[in-house]
């Protein structure tokens, strides 16, 4: 075991400022009870880069019976608020207690020993151990595999994380291939951790690399930790990654034409890097032209890609379904693929700016503004002259949209019923036909829009052909 002490004074003060004193107080509280307690997991990596964890996980060599025990004691002998800790005992059959104090949680994981991971996620018999390192080198990489004790000015370094920090790279504790069998999972963590931290991958852990082995993991656990990549500052890195693995493809079959496509693929991973770290705006730009191979063409002219837009909305659907995302989530994203061609005239009319809110809805305006943005700024050579034109029309819209005036069909001063009572029909495309007529009839003068006048226009055209 590496014991690395934290003679950096300058670095422990900003320990002493960083790490809160509901995590410093539970510490105490078991070295008062004569166990020995580490902070673990992210929060020494992130310490060591100097940022401030937003996750405290602990590790201790009492059992949680004992955690358990050692908190309520306390608890009761100590009076005031301040002291007060709700303790979730929901892992505890995994080793494991939740910690509630001052708003802060903390999970409390006594040192175990694991047995074979049977169902690719959960390891099947858990024995706990007083040997730090062996709990330590269960753990997935070795940025990840240290253990802090801030009493003592501590730091348990077994697999040189300290040194892969400094390398800035990414490798797994001990056996890669052991590492991925426990957890298929890890394999797109690998990934994330490169992109969240802008690390390099370790060869020997990549190369362990075994795609068919997240088969055995769910679609909601590859989404969660797919998003992550996404949208993290360096996404382009783990994207690249997942392509040269073999991962993407694998999850998600309908790439495979992109992937091939080499331009096409950069394109998308630019994209994703340049546009806001939303998930739903990353996954638009990672999907934007995902059709594009499909409809390739080339004549006198050049290369074409007609109706990618319409093409890829389908495609995009179907991913986004398969990795279970809600109803909302991909109607929105679907949206962004579907009209991310529009036309960005800095000259358009209210009018024309009308019916382009009425086709993509008034609400992705501002995020197909974003998402144009960022498609132009990966597109590279010469867009400095497309941006020029596309600020001019950002602010067209921004004008636009500040004024009051009619932007969707329900913001009209009748609706179906009032068209189908007046008209005497029923429901049907009629009634939309006619309520999209007077959309546009009332965008060209928003003071039309009346009951009235609208009653009229509808009696005018609309009562003699009904």
């Amino acid at each position: 075991m590496l014991r690395v002490p934290l003679i950096m004074n300058h670095w422990w003060c900003f320990v002493e400022r960083s790490v809160p004193r509901s995590v410093i107080e539970v510490i105490k509280t078991l070295a008062d009870h004569g166990f020995t307690c580490y902070i673990v997991g992210g929060a020494p990596r992130d310490l060591l880069l100097g940022k401030i964890p937003t996750d405290w996980d602990l590790s201790t060599d009492a059992q949680p019976e004992k955690v358990e025990k050692a908190l309520t004691q306390t608890q009761t002998q100590t009076s005031g608020e301040d002291s007060r800790c709700k303790l979730v005992p929901l892992g505890k059959k995994y080793g494991t207690i939740k910690a509630l104090r001052n708003g802060l949680v903390m999970e409390i994981t006594t040192f175990r020993r694991e047995g074979a991971y049977s169902d690719g996620r959960r390891p099947d018999w858990v024995e706990y151990t007083s040997n730090l390192e062996e709990d330590l080198g269960r753990r997935d990489f070795t940025v990840n595999a240290m253990a802090l004790d801030p009493l003592n000015r501590i730091l348990a370094d077994p697999f040189g994380g300290v040194k892969d920090l400094r390398r800035r790279i990414v490798r797994a504790v001990g056996s890669p291939e052991q590492r991925f069998t426990e957890d298929a999972l890890r394999m797109l963590r690998f990934f994330r951790f490169q992109a969240t931290l802008g690390f390099r991958g370790d060869k020997s852990t990549e190369n362990a690399i075994t795609p068919g082995l997240l088969g055995r993991i769910s679609y909601e656990r590859s989404r969660e930790e797919f998003t992550k990549t996404l949208t993290a500052n360096h996404a382009q890195v783990g994207l690249e990654g997942l392509k040269r693995t073999g991962i993407l493809g694998f999850l998600a079959p309908e790439l495979i034409p992109v992937i091939k496509e080499e331009k096409i693929f950069s394109h998308l991973a630019k994209t994703v890097n340049e546009i806001k770290p939303l998930p739903y705006l990353r996954w638009a730009a990672f999907l934007h032209d995902i059709a594009k191979p499909n409809c390739m063409t080339i004549d006198r002219r050049g290369l074409h890609y007609y109706g990618h837009e319409k093409v890829g909305q389908v495609i995009a659907e179907g991913l986004l379904k398969r990795f279970r995302f809600s109803r909302e989530f991909i109607a929105k994203v679907t949206a962004l693929v579907r009209w991310h061609m529009f036309s960005a005239d800095p000259m358009i009319t209210d009018t024309a700016l009308h019916r382009l809110a009425l086709r993509v809805g008034v609400e992705n305006l501002r995020d197909l503004l974003e998402l144009r943005r960022a498609d132009i700024i990966a597109s590279g050579r010469d867009y400095y002259r497309a941006q020029e034109s596309f600020s001019a029309f950002t602010c067209r819209v921004e004008a636009f949209l500040a004024q009051e005036k009619v932007l969707s069909l329900r913001d009209l001063a009748v609706n179906g019923d009032d068209v189908m009572k007046l008209l005497q029909i029923c429901p049907g495309p009629q009634v939309g036909k006619v309520l999209q007529d007077l959309f546009f009839w009332v965008t060209e003068e928003p003071a039309r829009n009346n009951k009235e006048t609208l009653f009229r226009y509808i009696k005018e055209h609309y009562s003699r052909s009904k």
